[in-house]
């Protein structure tokens, strides 16, 4: 087990050596993860950056976007950038911006790491850091942090790490146990919804000061946010009403929708059906793939059972995240190869994900 002291100090260190070598005469690039520990750590760096004086540019990393893609190497290519931080988007052996500094922090299970990068990893520890807290231990190496801690509280609440015994949420009640578990449903909603923008909860977090005021109506991001937790209520009560399908180990939800409701489905159909591997997969999310997200009841290495059916066509979005929770993205052919394998037949595969709304 991992001296929870002795991490925080280590990882503000390792991180204050990391940031020695950006260009403060440049902007800080700080690319994080859409959902509510990866909003709440792109707004705890930026929060300290900017208190320190630093230029600082978020990008949110989102809906079938990947900083490890030529697509984003080639986005940043000509953005002036004296250091970047990716937080909560995996470890992955590429780098979106070459030749810059980069420290990637994250709590996932990792990949190899990039070359030439800082990694700052809460995988191996007991219990497991979310990327947020690593994030308020990384910034207080940069500003006074103490103020944004229900940031830090936000994305161990999103994460499911609420009750892990840290002592940083045990700090942070004072600031309202329910107010800050509503605020983080709520700004976990805007990723979910059909647009998938998340620019609005951003936004949100970086100007609000504590929970309860990002839950209060006074500033203008707050109604596309509320707007977003509807419309997934929405289609999170239609996919509720889906049976599974039920191949051997392997519990399948499918069903069709614009939100990104395929993890909540599989969260809670978890606890029905404990002893299956419960993958809930949703057709509808984007054209041309199927997205499904893997959870089960018991202690099962999900990423490993992943890995051992992964069908050819696999990209780095399939099998990556947390030992428990996992899931991916595939092509129809490769949904139909992968499905197949695990027992399923003709009422599990699609032929064309743009119409395949009406059949699920």
């Amino acid at each position: 087990m991992t001296c929870p002291d002795a991490a925080r100090t280590e990882t503000a260190a390792i991180f204050a050596r990391a940031i020695q070598g950006f260009d403060r005469t440049k902007p800080v690039w700080i690319l994080g993860h859409n959902d509510a520990d990866g909003l709440s750590a792109t707004a705890l760096f930026a929060r300290a950056f900017g208190q320190a004086g630093w230029a600082v540019r978020t990008r949110i990393v989102g809906r079938g976007e990947s900083p490890w893609s030529d697509a984003m190497r080639a986005e940043l290519a000509d953005e002036p950038a004296g250091g970047v931080i990716i937080t909560d988007l995996g470890v992955r052996n590429a780098l979106p911006k070459p030749g810059v500094p980069t420290v990637v922090v994250d709590h996932h299970v990792p990949g190899d790491p990039p070359a030439g990068a800082t990694v700052i990893s809460g995988h191996g520890q007991d219990p497991i850091p979310t990327s947020s807290l690593l994030a308020f231990w990384c910034a207080g190496a940069v500003a006074d942090v103490d103020p944004w801690l229900w940031l830090a509280a936000l994305g161990l609440i999103g994460d499911m790490a609420e009750k892990a015994g840290f002592l940083e949420m045990e700090a942070a009640r004072r600031f309202g146990v329910t107010a800050l578990r509503d605020a983080a449903a709520l700004v976990n909603a805007p990723r979910r919804s059909a647009s998938g923008d998340a620019t609005p909860a951003l936004r949100l977090l970086m100007a609000a000061g504590g929970p309860k005021d990002v839950l209060s109506d006074k500033w203008p991001e707050a109604a596309a946010v509320l707007a977003a937790r509807a419309e997934v209520k929405s289609e999170l009560e239609a996919a509720r009403r889906v049976a599974p399908l039920v191949r051997g180990e392997v519990a399948l939800i499918r069903f069709a929708s614009p939100t990104q409701i395929h993890p909540l489905i599989a969260q809670q159909w978890r606890g029905r059906l404990w002893d299956k591997i419960v993958m809930a997969a949703n057709t509808g999310y984007r054209p041309g793939w199927v997205h499904f997200a893997v959870r089960s009841g018991e202690d099962r290495d999900l990423i490993g059972f992943l890995a051992e059916h992964r069908p050819p066509g696999a990209d780095e979005m399939y099998g990556s995240g947390h030992r428990q929770a996992t899931g991916g993205a595939l092509r129809p052919a490769d949904w139909n190869a992968f499905i197949t394998g695990l027992g399923f037949g003709a009422e599990a595969t699609v032929l064309d994900v743009a119409t395949s709304r009406s059949r699920a």
